[in-house]
């Protein structure tokens, strides 16, 4: 078995890290800690061209236009933040969010949407689609070709890029052209062999993940529901081409690469393992260089999902 990377060792000692277990916070409490810490372990922001607040509605979006965007008809990414159903917003994904605008010369916007337990699902999923219809709306506004817009996220915030692209192939909301899942959440039974493999010392533990899950989906009755489990979806025949990120030391490495497997057998997909490496690596650059990789491994997907990025 391949050996824990030493950055990762470096990451999961980090000082800054929160001293209090997620599975024994408040919700206010896990919200707090994470805006208090997760600006120390990425690397300083890079500058973009343009940097803007907007609503959707109820929905406060932040959007990126990276430094060679076009102002008009530029590539457009939905950005999904992760944080469980519970924590995070788009300033703690911001790293990500620039550094992907710069490399696509995109402009990536990413919603605030609504947070259990104060809004279970299907809270979020409901933001993050009304934000893919608001940005087709005003994709004049925007700068942006609404026939060229990418879906993106992270462990929680991959879990509602795979369902958005479902809405999409079912026409229930526009078209994407492609999705890219990093270590997604795609099975919320958590009855897989990594939850005990991986259950403790690797940051995301099994209690945490089920801390998330009671507060998300407090119903166990939908926790089956495809929208919450994209896995337990009937197919996944015409749903946008994929790239599904994946970590070796992660809790929830066998459902998502069982989803990574699902997509290439029934639809188009192809997937990035970095075996040695811990759930959230992306999202710790100043700590894990392996995270420049992954970067660089999504823009190059998106260029081959995305013709006019080729060069």
């Amino acid at each position: 078995m391949t050996q824990l990377d030493e950055s990762a060792k470096r990451a999961l000692a980090w000082p800054g890290d929160p001293q209090t277990p997620v599975e024994n916070c408040t919700p206010a409490l896990a919200r707090q800690q994470y805006l208090d810490s997760f600006a120390d372990i990425q690397r300083p922001l890079e500058d973009v061209a343009e940097i803007l607040e907007r609503h959707a509605g109820a929905i406060r979006l932040k959007i990126w236009r990276g430094r060679s965007a076009p102002r008009q008809g530029a590539p457009a990414l939905l950005y999904l933040h992760g944080g469980g159903f519970v924590i995070g917003a788009p300033e703690t994904h911001e790293d990500i969010c620039r550094t992907l605008a710069n490399m696509a010369g995109a402009v990536v916007v990413s919603p605030d949407y609504r947070l259990a337990p104060e809004h279970p699902f299907p809270a979020a999923i409901d933001d993050c689609a009304a934000t893919l219809v608001w940005m087709t709306e005003q994709a004049d506004a925007l700068g942006i070709d609404p026939l060229r817009i990418l879906v993106a996220g992270d462990s929680a915030g991959g879990n509602l890029a795979a369902v958005v692209a479902l809405l999409a192939r079912d026409g229930q909301v526009p078209a994407v052209i492609g999705q890219v899942l990093i270590y997604p959440v795609t099975d919320q039974l958590q009855a897989s062999d990594s939850y005990l493999r991986y259950a403790e010392g690797y940051g995301l533990t099994a209690a945490a993940m089920q801390w998330f899950r009671d507060h998300y989906l407090p119903e166990a009755a939908s926790r089956p529901d495809w929208r919450a489990s994209p896995l337990r979806v009937a197919s996944l025949a015409g749903v946008a081409p994929a790239l599904v990120i994946l970590a070796g030391y992660d809790v929830l490495f066998d459902e998502a690469a069982a989803y990574a497997e699902r997509l290439s057998l029934e639809a188009q997909a192809t997937s990035r393992t970095w075996a040695g490496q811990i759930h959230g690596f992306v999202s710790k650059r100043r700590a894990i260089p392996e995270a420049q990789e992954a970067l660089e491994a999504i823009a190059m997907a998106w260029r081959t999902m995305d013709p006019g990025l080729a060069r």
